[in-house]
């Protein structure tokens, strides 16, 4: 859910309420009911191009019991069979790839390599959870006395019924993060998908369904900020969150109170810092891809550079030689690697930040405005602005776009300073030959995620979590499949 989806909620068309039908009685036609529909716009054209079904609150109550109702059969059956029912989702997403990549790409206009990119890292990242949940999800003895006769055990039980209001950028890695271990752990999920991602989002369930997930167990909900709002008035048993930091208060509030799981991951203004004994070359390709894939449009995008004094110039040359090259274009044609922005608000942001910056001294070294060559697509220009800082909103808050500011520092000091000074803590990244100074650094820095000559990645391994306003909770490692059960404590006293 995207953050206008709860500051504009739109209320949902209702159902057309009265009598029963007269179906079948002589002289009456049967009563037709108008479902509310979600219009989708392709971002690359600014164009209409298909309306979906979508729910309305209704439909959405009528979801929560029926997966209330089908949860703990689900539970019940043996994790091996739950094991074999994602399994298959695995093989179903390999066999669709293609078509579910060039979905993908039409939704939200991420670059045709890059959607299949994602559907091939999902692999990786379902191998993690088929393989990790029976150790995560095991019964443990802890505490086994034969002198008492006490046994003492610990068994994870699964939270419910659980919401996922998922994200646009990244569907299905964002999404598998909730849903694949919730359901590995015997849960009943309400999955939301942005409005932005619906397609995919529909996709997602009809391979789960045709996997062998009951209906009832997984069931999607269409719709806009009303949609989410709506799961959220229900007794739900958890909520699982990714967007906008606006949003997540909102969600945190609905449920407040009710003393439910709550995981909220709300971006990032992700920095690096690259030190002055690095391969200027290498350093600065690979920390512009980590600014720009997806066209900036991840929650780990690299959102702010400090460069030490000794190499700013040289890494500046490369670093725009580096984004020179970056072809921007008709996201559904195979060389292209900057698309269109998935929402056509964002133009606005990105405009202001520039504008902001300019006027408090800043230059831009390329870019620094929409694109107007494809129609009413939703596309900026890749933007690089130097003599930033911190009084900057470009330095600040949250881009969301192909827009970067690089900055120079006189030192690993004032690096690790400006690195904190950000309401966000979700990822921060060093590029240094040596790795003792990294992580001397990256020790001082608050962030939920480290970096080493790397940046802009997610393992399935490790956990993914923020501080500050990034968020609350976290998702993957095995911690990421604990945190959809209770533990449950058992004292057990032999006779």
């Amino acid at each position: 859910m995207s953050s206008a989806e709860m500051h504009s909620l739109v209320p949902p068309c209702g159902r057309h309420r009265g009598r029963p039908s007269k179906e079948g009685v002589a002289g009456h036609e049967p009563r037709r009911i108008r479902m509310p529909a979600l219009h989708l716009t392709n971002p690359a054209t600014g164009r209409m191009t298909e309306s979906v079904p979508a729910d309305d609150r209704g439909s959405v109550r009528a979801k929560f019991r029926a997966a209330r109702h089908a949860q703990p059969d689900w539970a019940q059956r043996p994790l091996a069979n739950r094991l074999k029912v994602l399994a298959k989702f695995r093989a179903a997403i390999v066999a669709e790839t293609e078509k579910l990549a060039r979905t993908l790409t039409l939704d939200m206009g991420k670059p045709i390599t890059q959607s299949r990119n994602e559907l091939k890292g999902l692999l990786p990242r379902l191998d993690f959870f088929l393989a990790a949940a029976g150790r995560a999800l095991r019964r443990e003895t802890v505490f086994d006395d034969a002198k008492t006769r006490l046994v003492e055990e610990i068994t994870h039980e699964p939270l419910g019924v659980i919401a996922n209001i998922s994200a646009w950028n990244y569907p299905y890695f964002v999404g598998s993060n909730v849903f694949v271990p919730a359901l590995l752990a015997g849960n009943a999920v309400l999955y939301k998908p942005s409005e932005f991602a619906a397609r995919t989002g529909l996709e997602i369930a009809r391979l789960l369904h045709a996997s062998g997930v009951p209906a009832d167990v997984f069931a999607p909900l269409i719709g806009t900020g009303e949609i989410g709002a709506a799961v959220l008035r229900l007794p739900i048993d958890g909520v699982f969150f990714t967007g906008s930091v606006a949003t997540g208060r909102k969600i945190a509030r609905a449920v407040a109170g009710r003393f439910i799981k709550v995981q909220l991951e709300l971006g990032g203004k992700d920095p690096v810092y690259v030190c002055d004994d690095v391969d200027v070359t290498a350093a600065a390709a690979a920390v512009a891809d980590g600014a720009f894939y997806n066209t900036g449009q991840s929650c780990c995008s690299v959102e702010r550079v400090y460069v030490h004094q000794a190499i700013f110039g040289r890494f500046v040359n490369e670093f725009v030689a580096t984004v020179k090259q970056f072809r921007v274009g008709d996201p559904a044609e195979e060389t292209t690697y900057i698309g269109p922005l998935t929402r056509a608000a964002q133009l606005d942001v990105l405009a202001a930040q520039v504008a902001d910056a300019k006027a408090k001294g800043a230059r831009v070294l390329l870019g620094g405005k929409r694109l107007r060559g494809f129609g009413r697509g939703h596309y900026f220009e890749p933007t690089v602005l130097v003599d930033v800082n911190h009084r900057m909103s470009v330095m600040r808050e949250e881009s969301f776009g192909p827009i970067i500011g690089l900055m120079a520092v006189r030192d690993d000091e004032q690096a690790v300073e400006l690195m904190n000074d950000s309401d966000y803590g979700l990822t921060a990244g060093v590029y240094s030959r040596d790795r003792a100074r990294a992580e001397s650094i990256l020790r001082r820095v608050h962030a939920g995620s480290a970096y080493w000559n790397c940046c802009d990645r997610v393992s399935p391994r490790l956990p993914w979590s923020g501080v500050k306003n990034s968020g609350v909770g976290l998702t993957l490692s095995r911690y990421g499949i604990q945190t959809f059960t209770r533990p449950k404590a058992w004292h057990l006293r032999r006779s």
